[in-house]
């Protein structure tokens, strides 16, 4: 895990926040999720085929796209972010083929040289790490894995293996969007992979309101909050960084307080 990680998650619980490179003005959106109080950056990779992805996020992928943002992009978006904000821990969520089709030491050192901390590669499962796990890991670059309510205790272990920064347990089978899993089942699953693992364990995937990350907050290490930002995005454009932050700060708040004791 790198330092930027473990600082993040030392606090208490942790609001990672996802928007998609290239959508709109990418880096004033990003620096508006830092001042609401985002605790962890996910920046989605744009890509054609996004299949575990729901409509917002298919549709900043088209957006972003369309204005021909390449990986190249992408990349200069990341060095920026962590110039502008040296302490906070930037994860590239993507899928295989922009990271490995020019060679997964390329896109390691590439994205080490950008300040990048974290990946999360979609559709590589485990049990085909060799792709790309070795080259980030030996770049200093923490392999973010997924666990699913599928995930049975045979398996997990190989989910586990080489994975570092934090585990994304993805509450729902289903792509992102506005289905939320039942908060009974969420916390059940937390404390599976608690016992598993000594990761931060965060928990995305439907998560919309303050309401929806409290909830989350008080059981798992972090919440990941990403459709209901990208669809700010998509609405209001150029006036975006304002909205962001107004909402991110309210998650924000429900987040890092979800632990206090009632008044």
């Amino acid at each position: 895990m790198t330092d930027r990680f473990a600082n993040a998650y030392s606090k208490g619980p942790a609001l990672v926040c996802f928007i998609t490179a290239g959508d709109g003005d990418t880096a004033a959106n990003l620096d508006a999720l830092v001042a609401g109080g985002a605790d962890v950056i996910e920046l989605g990779m744009p890509f054609t085929d996004p299949m575990a992805d729901g409509g917002a996020i298919q549709a900043a992928n088209l957006r972003s796209l369309g204005k021909g943002t390449t990986t190249k992009d992408v990349l200069a978006i990341a060095a920026g972010f962590r110039a502008r904000h040296p302490e906070v821990p930037l994860v590239l969520m993507g899928y295989a083929n922009p990271m490995v089709h020019r060679g997964s030491d390329w896109f390691a050192a590439e994205a080490a040289r950008a300040g990048v901390d974290g990946v999360i590669c979609v559709d590589i499962p485990p049990e085909e790490d060799a792709e790309l796990g070795p080259a980030l890991r030996n770049a200093g670059i923490d392999v973010i894995r997924l666990a699913t309510p599928t995930t049975d205790a045979k398996r997990l272990p190989a989910v586990l293996a080489g994975s570092g920064g934090f585990l994304y347990y993805v509450s729902v089978a289903g792509i992102t969007g506005k289905q939320q899993a039942a908060q009974a089942s969420i916390e059940d699953a937390v404390a599976k992979l608690k016992a598993a693992t000594d990761l931060p364990v965060a928990v995305g995937f439907g998560v919309r309101t303050p309401e929806q990350a409290e909830a989350i907050a008080r059981v798992a290490d972090g919440v990941v909050v990403g459709s209901a930002l990208v669809d700010i995005v998509g609405r209001d454009g150029a006036n975006a960084p304002a909205a962001l932050k107004e909402f991110t700060a309210a998650l924000a708040t429900a987040v890092h307080t979800a632990r206090e004791p009632a008044l």
